[in-house]
């Protein structure tokens, strides 16, 4: 009956670990990413719209992102999503695609990319914990309801907390190979 319940809650701590592994790759780190830009939703023609879905996005160099939009009426609404995300690029606009300029960071926006990507981990840990109460007090409740025993729901409570450990220690990893990725020069 409790291995259903495991194998829910590591589904949803693992989608929990796809949400901040999107987190922690829009966070530019001094490279040219595409996927720096995947946050960016624009106006167009009266809908919200990911820059993605409206435009090529390529870096063929390592300091420079090209936009290439399918439609040329977009330019303008693309750079002032660019302009007005919290990325800190100026596009240029050529009339044919929009280049980013990738800029070397600075050691103090390295320390505050820093502190982004340790926040962005203990909002997943913090998840990751909320799914370990739930499973937990659920085990409970089968338990007050006759359907488990005390040692079923003590096996149930290591197994969880083992799961709960396991996804833990992957966000640990995921931010330490992001934070040596920022602090590259």
């Amino acid at each position: 009956m409790y291995l259903e319940t495991h194998k829910e809650i590591e589904g949803k701590m693992q989608k929990t670990i796809n949400v901040i592994k999107d987190e922690l790759n829009s966070i530019r780190a001094g490279r040219a990413n595409p996927a720096m830009l995947d946050k960016i939703s624009l106006d167009y023609y009266g809908s919200i719209t990911p820059l993605k879905q409206i435009a090529t996005v390529t870096a063929p160099e390592p300091r420079m992102i090209i936009i290439q939009p399918y439609d040329k009426s977009a330019m303008q609404s693309i750079e002032k999503a660019i302009m007005t995300s919290d990325l800190g690029l100026n596009p240029s606009n050529d009339g044919k695609v929009i280049r980013l300029n990738i800029p070397q960071l600075t050691e103090e926006r390295r320390r505050d990319l820093l502190k982004i990507v340790k926040r962005t981990a203990e909002d997943g840990k913090v998840a990751i914990r909320n799914e370990r109460r739930e499973a937990n007090e659920a085990f409970k409740k089968q338990q007050k309801d006759g359907e488990l025993t005390e040692d079923d729901l003590k096996k149930a409570q290591e197994e969880v907390q083992k799961i709960t450990d396991n996804y833990i220690k992957k966000i640990d990893e995921l931010v330490a190979k992001k934070e040596v990725e920022i602090l590259e020069v």
